[in-house]
C-alpha cells in the first residue's frame, strides 16, 4: 500500500526527498450552498475525504503526498442563494496554475487533482494540461462520480447536494446534515441530452432552488455504498497515474 504523507506535515527538505517519486494530490472543493439541508463545505470535505481514503487504498505509487484542501472553487452560479464564497472562472484557473507551478518547482512530477465541484471540472482540465505542456508534469483531474461505473450506485450518481450527495453525507458527518429539511427538487427530473453536451440555461438552478432530485431518498446505508465505490475508484485512478510515464 502507499504510503500516505501530509504536504502541510512535512518540512522542506523531506518534500523535496519525496517529491519526485511521489504522487501528489490536492482535493479541489467549493464553500457554497447545498439547497436547505446540507452544509456549505460539502465539495470541500468530500474531496478531502475521497482523497484521503482513496490514497490510503491506493497500492503505488510508494508515496502519496496529500496536499491542502482548496475550499474555495467557481460558484458564482450560487450565488443568488445565499451562503457562498466563491472565485471567479478566471481567477479560480490561475490559482490551480499558480499551484501546480509551484508544486513543480518544489520536485514534483506527478499531480491529481481530486475535484468535488462541478462547476471547476473546465478549470482543473485546463489547468492540468498547461502543467504538463509548461512544467513536465504529468497531470490528472477527476470527480470522483465520473470514475465510478454507474451501475455500482443505487439512484442518481450526479447532481447538487442531491440523493447521491446527502447520502455520502449521512454516511462521513450526518451533523453536517438537515434531514427534516430535505425535500424534492422542485426542478423536476433531469433533462435527457445528448452525451457531451454542455448546455447552460439563465434561471435553471432558480427552478430548481440551487438543488436537483430527491435528498428525501437519502439514506446512510446507500452513502457507505458509494462511499466504498468511490474510493475504490479513486484508488484505481491514483495507480493509473503513478504508472504513466513510469
Amino acid at each position: 500500500m502507499s504510503s500516505v504523507r501530509r504536504w502541510d506535515a512535512l518540512t522542506r527538505e523531506e518534500i523535496g526527498a519525496l517529491a519526485p517519486d511521489a504522487l501528489l494530490v490536492v482535493p479541489v472543493g467549493s464553500t457554497e450552498q447545498h439547497g436547505p439541508h446540507l452544509a456549505t463545505g460539502t465539495d470541500a470535505l468530500l474531496a478531502a475525504e475521497l482523497a484521503e481514503r482513496g490514497a490510503a487504498a491506493a497500492a503505488r505509487p510508494e508515496t502519496i503526498l496529500l496536499g491542502p484542501t482548496l475550499a474555495y472553487g467557481a460558484s458564482d452560479h450560487h450565488l443568488p442563494f445565499g451562503g457562498t464564497l466563491s472565485l471567479t472562472a478566471t481567477t479560480f484557473q490561475l490559482v490551480l496554475r499558480d499551484l501546480l507551478a509551484s508544486a513543480a518547482s518544489a520536485g514534483v512530477r506527478r499531480v491529481f487533482l481530486l475535484n468535488g465541484h462541478g462547476g471547476n471540472a473546465a478549470a482543473c482540465g485546463t489547468a492540468a494540461v498547461e502543467a504538463a505542456r509548461e512544467h513536465g508534469l504529468v497531470a490528472a483531474t477527476a470527480m470522483a462520480s465520473d470514475l465510478v461505473d454507474p451501475k455500482e450506485i443505487e439512484g442518481p450518481l450526479h447532481g447538487h447536494a442531491g440523493s447521491f450527495e446527502t447520502s455520502l453525507m449521512l454516511a462521513l458527518d450526518p451533523d453536517r446534515v438537515r434531514p427534516e429539511l430535505a425535500r424534492p427538487s422542485p426542478g423536476g427530473a433531469a433533462r435527457r441530452r445528448p452525451p457531451g453536451l454542455v448546455l447552460a440555461e439563465p434561471g435553471r438552478w432558480q427552478e430548481l432552488d440551487g438543488f436537483t432530485d430527491r435528498p428525501d431518498e437519502a439514506s446512510r446505508e446507500r452513502g457507505e455504498r458509494a462511499l466504498a465505490a468511490c474510493v475504490a475508484a479513486v484508488a484505481a485512478a491514483f495507480e493509473q497515474l503513478a504508472d504513466t510515464g513510469a
